[in-house]
C-alpha cells in the first residue's frame, strides 16, 4: 500500500524488473521492501490462523449468522495481507501495479469485513442491517474506484478509509451495551491503532515508514480479532 503519485511515463524504465536502489513503481528501497514484505507476510500467516480459530470457535458457540460473519471477516483479513505481501514482494512492474490496485481495494473489504460480525451479531436489526448495507456499499464503490483509477491512493483514500472505519461511532451506545467491557475496549483500540498508523502511512520521507504502518495495521487487526472472539464467546 503506497500513496505517492504515479511515476511519470517519461521516467518509467523500459526494463520490466527493478534493479536500482528505489523501485520505480513503489518508490521504496530494496531494504524497505524486504521489511514491508516481512511484516505483512507474517500478517498473512496470522490471518489464516485467525480465520480458522474464529470459524471453529463460532461453530462451537455461536449462531449461523456469526459463523458466516466470522468467515467473511477472516476471508477479508486473508486477502488484505496476501495482496499486500504480493505487492511488496514481486519485482516486475506490471505485476506490482496490479497488486497495488488489489492491495488498496482490499482495505475497503477488510473494513467492511470487520463490521460484519458486529452488525450481524449483537446489532442485528434495523441499525445493524443499515450500517451493514452502507459499509458494504462503500466497500464496493471503493473497489470499483481502485479498479478504474489511474492514480494511487493518497490522502483522499486515507480519509475515506478513516471515515468508513469510524462510521461505527453512530452505534457506540448499543455497542457499549451489547459488548463486554473487554470487547468494547479491544474494538476501539483496534480502530485507534489503525488511525495512528495512518500518520506513518503518510510520512513519505521517513525511512521504513510503510513497514511501521504495517505494524500498526497488524496491531489493529489483532485487537479487533480479539474483540470478535470475545463477541463469539458471549454468544455461547
Amino acid at each position: 500500500m503506497h500513496e505517492s503519485e504515479s511515476t511519470p511515463a517519461a521516467e518509467t524504465p523500459t526494463r520490466a524488473t527493478y534493479t536500482g536502489e528505489v523501485h520505480p513503481t513503489s518508490g521504496y528501497t530494496a531494504a524497505e521492501e524486504v521489511m514491508n514484505s516481512l511484516t505483512h507476510g507474517l500478517g498473512f500467516i496470522w490471518a489464516v490462523t485467525a480465520l480458522v480459530l474464529a470459524v471453529v470457535y463460532a461453530s462451537l458457540n455461536a449462531t449461523p449468522w456469526l459463523i458466516v460473519a466470522c468467515s467473511v471477516y477472516g476471508a477479508s483479513l486473508i486477502v488484505l495481507y496476501l495482496s499486500s505481501f504480493l505487492y511488496h514482494t514481486v519485482r516486475r512492474m506490471n505485476l506490482k501495479r496490479l497488486f497495488l490496485k488489489l492491495d488498496h481495494a482490499c482495505i475497503y473489504l477488510l473494513i467492511a469485513g470487520t463490521y460484519t460480525p458486529f452488525m450481524l451479531g449483537p446489532l442485528r436489526g434495523p441499525l445493524g442491517w443499515t450500517l451493514f448495507g452502507i459499509v458494504w456499499a462503500l466497500a464496493v464503490a471503493g473497489v470499483v474506484k481502485e479498479a478504474i483509477s489511474c492514480k494511487r491512493g493518497g490522502l483522499l483514500s486515507s480519509l475515506i478509509y478513516l471515515a468508513m472505519g469510524w462510521l461505527c461511532v453512530v452505534a457506540v451506545v448499543p455497542l457499549f451495551i451489547k459488548l463486554s467491557s473487554l470487547g468494547f475496549i479491544l474494538l476501539f483500540s483496534g480502530g485507534a491503532a489503525y488511525s495512528v498508523g495512518v500518520i506513518f502511512y503518510l510520512c513519505h520521507r521517513m525511512k521504513f515508514h510503510h513497514a511501521i504502518w504495517h505494524l500498526f495495521v497488524l496491531g489493529g487487526s489483532v485487537c479487533q480479532w480479539l474483540a470478535i472472539m470475545t463477541l463469539v464467546g458471549q454468544a455461547a
